[in-house]
C-alpha cells in the first residue's frame, strides 16, 4: 500500500531489456534505502515493483534492482523508460505513517495522454484525455493517482479531466518535466471504483430501482 505522496525522483541507472521483460536498476541514497530489504515493495511512476537485488555502494548509497514482467510493461509507461530517465519513487507505507494523499495500491489501470500543459512560476495545470472506459471513475473533485502522485481532479469534460499542481509537487516529482503527448500511468481511487461498480451491478440486475422504491416508501 502507498499514500500517493511521491518522496523523490530517481534516475534510472541501468535498463536491461529482454522480450516482454525488463530489469530496472537505481541508485538509492542511504536515507531513501533505510531498512529497505529484498522483497520490499517500491512504487515507480505509481507501479508497485519488488526489490530483486540490493547492494551497498562504496559511498553509502545502494544499488537496487527491480523486475518488470510483460503485463506490467504492456499496461504502464515503464516500457518507455530509458537509461537516464527520471522516475517517481515512493516506498511502501507502514502502519503509523501519515497518509497525506489517499490509499494507493500501485496497480495501474493503464495510461492516459497529456493533452495540454499550462504553467507559470507558481501554478501548473495539466489536461488529460478521459477514456470512455474510465469516465465513470474520473469525477470532479475525485481522487486519482497519476505516475504515483495522489491528486484531486479539478474539473472534467466528457473527454478530458484536469489536475492542478502546487510548486512542491512540480519540484519533487517528474511532473515539472512533463509535456504534451506524454503517457502517464493512472490508478483510479479504490473507493470510487467500488461505489461505481456496485451501482452498475445493482442497475444491471434491477435491484437499484427496487432499492430506491423501498427507500421512498419507508
Amino acid at each position: 500500500m502507498f499514500s500517493g505522496i511521491v518522496q523523490t525522483k530517481l534516475i534510472l541507472q541501468e535498463l536491461n531489456k529482454q522480450t516482454d521483460f525488463a530489469s530496472l536498476v537505481y541508485r538509492f541514497p542511504a536515507l531513501m534505502a533505510k531498512d529497505l530489504k529484498m522483497g520490499a515493495s517500491v512504487a515507480q511512476n505509481g507501479v508497485c515493483l519488488t526489490v530483486r537485488t540490493l547492494s551497498e555502494n562504496s559511498d553509502g548509497s545502494f544499488k537496487v534492482s527491480f523486475d518488470a514482467i510483460a503485463q506490467t510493461l504492456k499496461l504502464t509507461n515503464l516500457s518507455e523508460l530509458e537509461e537516464g530517465s527520471a522516475v517517481n519513487i515512493e516506498r511502501a507505507a507502514r502502519f503509523g505513517d501519515e497518509i497525506g494523499g489517499h490509499v494507493v495500491s500501485g496497480h495501474v489501470f493503464g495510461c492516459v495522454r497529456i493533452l495540454a500543459v499550462d504553467k507559470d512560476d507558481l501554478n501548473m495545470r495539466i489536461v488529460f484525455e478521459r477514456p470512455a472506459e474510465l469516465r465513470p471513475y474520473l469525477l470532479n473533485k475525485g481522487f486519482v493517482a497519476l505516475n504515483g502522485c495522489s491528486l484531486t481532479i479539478a474539473e472534467v469534460t466528457t473527454d478530458t479531466f484536469t489536475v492542478c499542481l502546487i510548486p512542491e509537487t512540480r519540484d519533487v516529482t517528474t511532473f515539472g518535466m512533463t509535456q504534451v503527448g506524454d503517457r502517464i500511468n493512472l490508478e483510479i481511487d479504490a473507493s470510487t471504483q467500488a461505489t461505481v461498480d456496485t451501482i452498475k451491478e445493482l442497475m444491471a440486475s434491477g435491484q437499484l430501482a427496487e432499492l430506491i422504491a423501498t427507500v421512498k416508501n419507508a
